[in-house]
């Protein structure tokens, strides 16, 4: 399996950790095409040995190419909106991970049909849902 996973770039990057962790999880279910997104060292300025075309080039074909979308919402990102948005349009499986905080999820995210959303607390909660999911899905 492909798995496209998008968490926040350039909307800031106070949640690389998890999704590091949330990464390496789901390199157990198949290929991760995005584990860049998870590297410490990448900053909020993004890739800088690529334009922006070329990155937006490449994601989309990477999320094109993948079976299952995994998207770390948390921390709002107009790319991470944007890329579910053409997951949505490409008919992919969607994941979405919100970790619960004082802040409310867009309803754009929550109310979609087409998205599987998981709030959690810790990791373990994303583990055993998306296991379920994937069962129900496959």
């Amino acid at each position: 399996m492909k798995i496209y996973f998008a968490g926040s770039i350039r909307g800031g990057r106070n949640d690389a950790e998890i999704y590091s962790q949330i990464i390496e999880f789901l390199q157990g279910y198949g290929e991760v095409l995005t584990e860049h997104v998870g590297k410490k060292d990448l900053n909020s300025m993004g890739e800088s040995a690529l334009s922006d075309k070329q990155i937006h080039d490449r994601d989309i074909k990477w999320l094109l190419e993948s079976d299952l979308m995994v998207a770390e919402v948390t921390n709002p990102s107009l790319g991470v909106g944007y890329e579910i948005g053409r997951a949505i349009e490409a008919e992919k499986k969607i994941i979405c991970l919100y970790r619960e905080s004082d802040k409310k999820l867009s309803a754009m995210i929550s109310g979609s049909k087409n998205i599987d959303t998981i709030k959690y607390y810790q990791l373990e909660d994303i583990k055993e849902a998306i296991e379920d999911i994937l069962k129900i899905k496959n």
